[in-house]
C-alpha cells in the first residue's frame, strides 16, 4: 500500500488540488512490500498472506556466486553463503517456519543499493541490473562494492562516524564529525581491514585536523580529574576520568555494555564485576588533550571549532590503577586489567620490567587486548548482519549479555571465526556473504507461519527499516534530481541544513544508537519543505521533465512508469497507472484553468506523492 499524505502549501502558491485527488489513487495501489502485522483476519488486512516456498529446497535467485571478475566467486566466499543457507534453513525447519517468498529484481535492487550505498537506485542503473542474466543479484552486490564512485567508502564512513561519535553535541556534527568521516572514509576505501581500523582508532595520537582518528577518543574523555581536594589528584588520576570512552568501546568492539559495571557489579553479565569496568579504564588515564572544544551548552558553539590534539602524559597515572568507590563506601583499587579472554585469562599492559607500560603503548597494549578477544569478530558480524535485516543475532547489536542470547548461535559463532580466519577482516567478504544468502533475498511479505513478531529472530522474511537521515537525503537527490546534489559544495550545504531540521525535528538520545523512524513531524516537514518543492518543481533538469522528455511528451503512463521506477525503483502496476490517470483526467480542467501552459504540474505533484509515501520511506 502506498500511503501519502496531501500535499502542502508550495513557495508562491496554494496547494494543488491535483494532489488531493491523486492521493486516493495511490490509496489503491497494492505495494506487495509491506508485511502483515500477524495473521489474524481483519478488514483492514490482507486476506491472503501469500503461497508459502516448497521445501525441501530454496533455490537462491541468483544461481551462480560470482567474484569481482565475473567469474564464479572464490570458494570461501561460496562456501560461507552455503552455511548461511543450510543452518537458516535447518533453523526453520526446527521451528517450523516456512521463509516467505523471493523478493523480485526492483525489491532486491532498491534493497541492496540502499543498504551497500546509502541511496536507492537511479533508472539507468535498473536498467543496467536487469540486463545482467542469471546472476544478476551477485553481479549488482559486486558493482556496488566496488566503490566506483566512492559512494561505499562515503556511506560506511558516515554510519561508523555516527556510532562512534554519536549524533549530538560538538563531535556529533560539524568540523570534528567530518575529520572522522573522512579518515575513515581513506579506510573503507582502500579496504583496510576491520582489525587496522580498531587499532587506529584506539592508538590514533596528533592533531584532529591532520589525523581524524584521535576524535573518537577526544569526543568521550569525559570529566577533568578536578584537583580542588587533592592537589595531586592530576598526577596520581590523569587528566580526564576517560568514563564514557571506557564504555564505548566495549560496545562498539565487544558489544558489551560495561557502563552498568561502572557503580556495580554488572546485572547481567555474570562475569563482569565492578572493578572490571575501572581496570579497562585505566588503560586510559594518561590521555590528554591540547585544545577546549567549544561547550554547545553554554552558547559557545563557532562554525569551526579550534583544532584539538591528543597526546600522551608519561607523567601522570604512572602505576596504572584507579581508585573507585563500592555501594558500600569502601574505596578500592583496580589495576590496568582488560576482561577475560580464551580460558578466562585477562591481559594487563606490562612491560618486561614487570612495571606498567607509559604512553602509547599501553593504548597499543589495549587495542592488543581488544582484537584479540573472542567478542571482537563476533560483534561485527552481528552489528554488521544488523546493517542488512534490521536486527542481529543479538538485539540490540551492542548488548551481548546472559539473559540476551544470539537466535542462531551457530550461525553467528561461525560466521564470526571465517570473518577472522577465512577473510582476514575483510568487511568487503562479508557482506558478499550476507548479501548472497537466500534470506537477503527473502520478501518482507510475511506468511501464516512467520507473521508474528517473535519469529523475526529467524531471519525467515526481511524486516522493514526505516532510512536513516542521510540516506533519506540521499534517496530524496536521486529521486528528484535536485540541483543541489550537481556540486559537491552545494551538496554538502544542503545536506547539513537537511540533518539540522531533521535531527532537530526527531531529537536524539545522549548518544545511544537509534533508529529514526517516520512519524507526523517527518511527514509534515517533508510536505511542507521548500527545498523539497522547489528540486520537483524543476524545470530544466528535475526529474519529471526529464521524464516526459524521455516519454516523448505527455504521454500519461510512460511518465508515470519513469516517475515509479525513480522514486519506488518498481514500475507501476496496472492498476496503479489506471487509477492515477483517471485521477488526471479529473482533475486536469482545474490545472488547465489555472496555468495552462504547464502540463507538467500533474507529474511534479505524484512526483511529490510518491516520496512522501511509506513505500519510498521504508527499505523493505
Amino acid at each position: 500500500m502506498v500511503h501519502v499524505f496531501p500535499r502542502g502549501w508550495r513557495p508562491g502558491r496554494a496547494a494543488s488540488l491535483a494532489a488531493f485527488a491523486l492521493v486516493g489513487g495511490l490509496l489503491l495501489a497494492a505495494a506487495p512490500s509491506l508485511p502483515a502485522k500477524d495473521t489474524e483476519k481483519k478488514d483492514d488486512q490482507p486476506k491472503d498472506l501469500g503461497p508459502l516456498p516448497s521445501w525441501p529446497q530454496l533455490p537462491h535467485p541468483t544461481m551462480t556466486i560470482v567474484g569481482k571478475d565475473g567469474q564464479p566467486a572464490p570458494k570461501k566466499i561460496q562456501d560461507a553463503v552455503a552455511f548461511i543457507n543450510q543452518k537458516l534453513e535447518e533453523t526453520w525447519k526446527s521451528e517450523k517456519v516456512v521463509p516467505s517468498r523471493y523478493a523480485d529484481d526492483y525489491e532486491f535492487i532498491r534493497r541492496a543499493t540502499l543498504d551497500i550505498i546509502g541511496r536507492i537506485a537511479t533508472p539507468e542503473e535498473i536498467d543496467q541490473y536487469t540486463k545482467d542474466g542469471s546472476a544478476k543479484r551477485s553481479k549488482l552486490i559486486e558493482r556496488l562494492l566496488s566503490d566506483k564512485d566512492g559512494e561505499y567508502s562515503k556511506h560506511w564512513a558516515n554510519m561508523w562516524s555516527n556510532w562512534l561519535l554519536s549524533r549530538s553535541g560538538v563531535f556529533g556534527r560539524g568540523e570534528y564529525h567530518d575529520e572522522m568521516a573522512l579518515w575513515l572514509e581513506d579506510q573503507f576505501a582502500s579496504n583496510t581491514p576491520y582489525d587496522k581500523i580498531v587499532r587506529g582508532l584506539l592508538t590514533a595520537s596528533g592533531e584532529n585536523t591532520k589525523n581524524g582518528a584521535v576524535n573518537f577518543l577526544l569526543a568521550h574523555v569525559g570529566e577533568q580529574v578536578s584537583t580542588k581536594d587533592d592537589p595531586e589528584a592530576v598526577k596520581k588520576d590523569g587528566h580526564f576520568q576517560m568514563v564514557p570512552v571506557t564504555s564505548r568501546i566495549t560496545r562498539l568492539f565487544l558489544g558489551t555494555q560495561v557502563q552498568c559495571a561502572q557503580c556495580h557489579d554488572h546485572p547481567f553479565y555474570n562475569n563482569i564485576k565492578q572493578k572490571d569496568f575501572w581496570g579497562i579504564n585505566a588503560f586510559l588515564r594518561q590521555v590528554d588533550r591540547k585544545g577546549t572544544p567549544p561547550d554547545p551548552a553554554n552558547g559557545k558553539m563557532m562554525a569551526k571549532p579550534g583544532p584539538l590534539t591528543l597526546e600522551d602524559d608519561t607523567g601522570v597515572n604512572a602505576e596504572a590503577k584507579v581508585y573507585y568507590e563500592k555501594r558500600n563506601g569502601v574505596v578500592q583499587i583496580a589495576r590496568a586489567e582488560f576482561l577475560p579472554g580464551e580460558e578466562d585469562k585477562r591481559g594487563r599492559p606490562m612491560g618486561e620490567d614487570g612495571k606498567p607500560l607509559q604512553g602509547i603503548k599501553r593504548r597499543e597494549a589495549l587495542a592488543d587486548y581488544v582484537i584479540e578477544h573472542p567478542m571482537f569478530p563476533k560483534a561485527f558480524v552481528n552489528r554488521t548482519w544488523g546493517v542488512f535485516f534490521g536486527r542481529g543475532f543479538v538485539n540490540p547489536v551492542d548488548d551481548f549479555n546472559d539473559q540476551n542470547k544470539p537466535s542462531v548461535p551457530e550461525l553467528l559463532d561461525e560466521l564470526a571465526v571465517r570473518f577472522k580466519n577465512e577473510f582476514s577482516y575483510d568487511q568487503k567478504d562479508l557482506i558478499r556473504c550476507i548479501c548472497n544468502s537466500n534470506a537477503y533475498s527473502l520478501s518482507c511479505v510475511a506468511n501464516v507461519t512467520n507473521a508474528s513478531q517473535d519469529k523475526e529472530v529467524l531471519f525467515s522474511r526481511m524486516v522493514l527499516k526505516s532510512m536513516s537521515p542521510e540516506q533519506l537525503f540521499e534517496s530524496l537527490v536521486v529521486a528528484t534530481k535536485a540541483e543541489s546534489g550537481e556540486s559537491k559544495d552545494a551538496k554538502k550545504k544542503a545536506k547539513e541544513d537537511w540533518l539540522d531540521k531533521l535531527i532537530g525535528n526527531f531529537g536524539d538520545d545522549e548518544g545511544n544508537e537509534v533508529n529514526f523512524n517516520g512519524t507526523i513531524v517527518q511527514a509534515l516537514m517533508m510536505m511542507n519543505g521548500g527545498d523539497i518543492n522547489d528540486a520537483i518543481s524543476r524545470a530544466d533538469k528535475g526529474t519529471v521533465a526529464l521524464a516526459m522528455k524521455k516519454s516523448g511528451g505527455d504521454k500519461p503512463s510512460a511518465v508515470v512508469r519513469e516517475l515509479f521506477l525513480a522514486t519506488l525503483n518498481r514500475e507501476p502496476t496496472s492498476k496503479e497507472v489506471a487509477a492515477i490517470t483517471a485521477k488526471f483526467n479529473l482533475v486536469r480542467p482545474k490545472l488547465e484553468a489555472e496555468d495552462h501552459t504547464k502540463p507538467e504540474r500533474k507529474y511534479q505533484d505524484l512526483l511529490w506523492a510518491l516520496v512522501n509515501s511509506n513505500e519510498f520511506l521504508l527499505n523493505h
